[in-house]
């Protein structure tokens, strides 16, 4: 069990029959009334998001995840496969649980498995990822990088919106949380 009082983004625990990860949380101290926490949660098993308050002080129960570094393989057809690192056992998991991720994944791209008591939940990504522009508008000469953004769409095909020097083949680093371009990779 873990006090509420305690919680830390990225804390995993069960309520009401789900597993969730901690996204954000405040603790609200009113004037009148009792404590409470407001928590911004993620259902790992359906990666739906909710917002759930809590008494402060309340215990909840902690979930126990386990990780492992897999490498993704291929896909076939609607299944996606995954490679141990150390053992080399092999899962499959549906497009439907992992849509989010797959415009990031890339074959041979390392990621974290999320696994509770066997059940296969999901992966946890970097918080960036490499990808390469597959098209885009020809950037204008004497366009800055303060000036303005155009959508490119990179080879998972996810489409972002990056500064007009730009061009297709440019290889870019992506934040994974908001699919937001960070910068050129060197």
């Amino acid at each position: 069990m873990i006090s509420v009082n305690d919680f830390k983004t990225g804390v995993t625990i069960e309520v009401d029959g789900g597993i969730w990860r901690v996204m954000e949380f405040q603790h609200v101290k009113p004037g009148k009334g009792a404590a409470f926490v407001r928590s911004k949660l993620r259902n790992l098993r359906t990666g739906s998001v909710t917002e759930k308050t809590f008494r402060a002080g309340e215990k909840v129960a902690k979930a126990q995840i386990d990780n492992s570094k897999m490498q993704y393989l291929y896909a076939n057809g609607d299944m996606h496969a995954f490679m141990d690192s150390e053992t080399y056992d092999q899962i499959e998991l549906p497009e439907k649980n992992i849509e989010h991720e797959l415009k990031f994944l890339q074959e041979n791209m390392e990621v974290q498995v999320i696994q509770f008591q066997g059940e296969v939940l999901g992966v946890e990504l970097p918080n960036t990822v490499v990808l390469e522009v597959a098209e885009t508008d020809p950037g204008i000469k004497g366009d800055t990088a303060s000036g303005g953004s155009k959508p490119a769409k990179l080879t998972t095909g996810l489409t972002v919106q990056v500064p007009f020097f730009i061009n297709e083949g440019d290889r870019l680093i992506i934040n994974t949380t908001d699919s937001s371009y960070v910068s050129r990779a060197h």
